[in-house]
């Protein structure tokens, strides 16, 4: 009977392997249509199945979006490199062999640096990126029969391998959520885990801590193939922990290297195999493509990266003085961002008081409340009406008390469902006094109380007239009818005394 053992502290040695499918439209060596979706077997052709005598060719596209991919992630990018044959038999791989990137990859030694829940800062290592051919994909069916597509054989991927760097499960779904967000920034692949665009392996053993604070030995390591959800990577790595904790505490740590897969339904990795060594794959150099030379293609496209999501981050908290949680929270939504970046730009001609408190309301303004009105109408930015310039209007607007949060609520759900200028939606919601010659006072009061914005308007500025009929507003309390205040403010602005 085996004895038992119980460390006094073991520690996870997490590593990730992901793959990212690249946004190219066609595949890596051939022309057919890339992705895998659509009819089964409907985008094959000799090339991706690997017919005898068919010749692949480089997909230049693909070899740009690596690049792009490894100068973002701080990584040297080979001067030359090549391609190579990975043997392997499996089922959704009609060649039997797969061409990958062994000894000379695109990438090598970049870093990533990250922020934990804590507001910790963590860095990463990222051993390699190298291009390779994706393979088909597996249906199997109530009955037990398994049939096979091969729409996705041949899909360009860049594969993204890290040091065992990572701690615990919430690292390395941080790390892939950075990575979601970086690929879509770039433009290289759209990045969606349950489409299978971004799919991962976790590589995961444990270590003694021994008295004194030294590192036992590193145990052979446990590989869960091909999860592609972030709750599925925090659900498999804490299963993995516990489950190999278990086995040191009976005495029996793992001796040797598996493969394993997560299983959704049970919350439970599955025994699949051993895991193959190098020496099963047989690598060689591919016989059917030239050696890459990178060089010019790299001075190409160095210094033409967007800015990468850590920098506006930054930038949001150091230049419109938001809290980092809402500069993350907008730097995740691309289009959000994007809004952002446009409204500040529409607000530099506002008074500098003014411009600094609707900069200040931007992230409520737009996680909240723009957030829900697209909820409520079923809208996506982009098919909203919503427009930088008569957004900024609105905050101005709310900024200088000239409309209350509430009305301005009903403002920006015309401007998301409607092409109203601010001062038109501002009209639609408007409502009050109707004594004219009241009216009329106190317009003169405002055009007398702001020389220098009516000679702006006088000079062509005409967007001052939202500005003015805000004025109104405030100075009514909200009180005066809009649509006489726009025609009374437009005769006197034209016609002034």
């Amino acid at each position: 009977m085996a004895s038992l053992h119980t460390p006094m502290e073991l520690i996870p040695v997490i590593g990730l392997e992901t793959h990212v499918q690249l946004k190219t439209r066609s595949k890596l060596f051939c022309l057919c249509i890339a992705g895998g979706e659509g009819l089964p077997n409907a985008h094959t052709c000799p090339i991706c199945l690997g017919h005898p005598g068919a010749l692949p060719v480089l997909n230049k596209e693909a070899l740009r979006f690596s690049i792009r991919l490894g100068l973002a992630l701080n990584g040297t990018i080979a001067t030359h490199s090549k391609f190579d044959r990975k043997h392997y038999v499996y089922p959704d791989l009609s060649k039997a062999y797969q061409i990958s990137q062994f000894d000379m990859p695109v990438m090598e030694d970049g870093s990533l640096s990250l922020t934990d829940e804590k507001g910790e800062t963590f860095s990463i290592r990222i051993e390699r990126l190298h291009l390779e051919e994706d393979a088909g994909k597996n249906i199997h069916d109530a009955s037990g029969v398994t049939y096979v597509d091969f729409s996705r054989c041949g899909t360009a991927l860049c594969e993204i391998v890290t040091k065992p760097d990572f701690t615990n499960a919430a690292q390395a779904k941080q790390y892939l959520h950075e990575m979601r967000l970086i690929v879509r920034t770039l433009g290289v692949s759209d990045g969606d885990m349950e489409r299978g665009h971004l799919r991962c392996d976790v590589n995961i053993s444990l270590r003694e801590k021994m008295p004194g604070g030294t590192l036992g030995p590193l145990m052979p390591k446990t590989e869960i193939k091909n999860i592609n959800s972030f709750r599925a990577v925090e659900r498999s790595i804490a299963f993995e922990i516990a489950r190999q904790t278990a086995l040191w505490n009976a005495g029996t740590p793992p001796v040797i290297t598996t493969t394993r897969s997560w299983n959704e339904e049970t919350g439970e990795t599955d025994l699949r195999r051993e895991k193959e060594s190098l020496g099963d794959y047989r690598y060689f150099p591919e016989p059917d493509l030239p050696p890459l030379e990178l060089s010019a293609l790299v001075q190409t496209l160095q210094g033409t990266l967007p800015e990468l999501p850590h920098v506006k981050r930054a930038r949001f908290v150091k230049e419109l003085g938001m809290k980092p949680l809402d500069a993350a929270a907008l730097v995740e939504r691309i289009d959000l961002a994007e809004l952002v970046d446009a409204t500040v730009h529409e607000l530099e001609n506002a008074p500098q008081e003014v411009q600094r408190k609707a900069t200040s309301l931007l992230p409520t303004w737009i996680l909240s409340k723009l957030l829900s009105v697209l909820d409520e109408e079923k809208k996506t930015l982009e098919k909203s009406e919503l427009t930088p310039d008569r957004f900024a209007d609105l905050l101005v607007g709310i900024a200088a008390q000239m409309i209350t949060p509430a009305k301005g609520r009903d403002v920006l759900q015309r401007l998301v469902t409607r092409t109203d200028s601010y001062a038109d939606a501002v009209i639609a919601v408007g409502a009050g006094i109707t004594d004219s010659d009241a009216l009329e006072r106190t317009i003169d009061e405002i055009l007398a109380e702001n020389p220098k914005e009516l000679e702006r308007y006088k000079a062509g500025e005409t967007k001052l007239l939202a500005f003015f009929l805000g004025q109104v507003m405030k100075k009514t309390e909200g009180n005066a009818n809009a649509a006489e205040s726009k025609t009374v403010l437009i005769g006197k602005l034209q016609n002034p005394m």
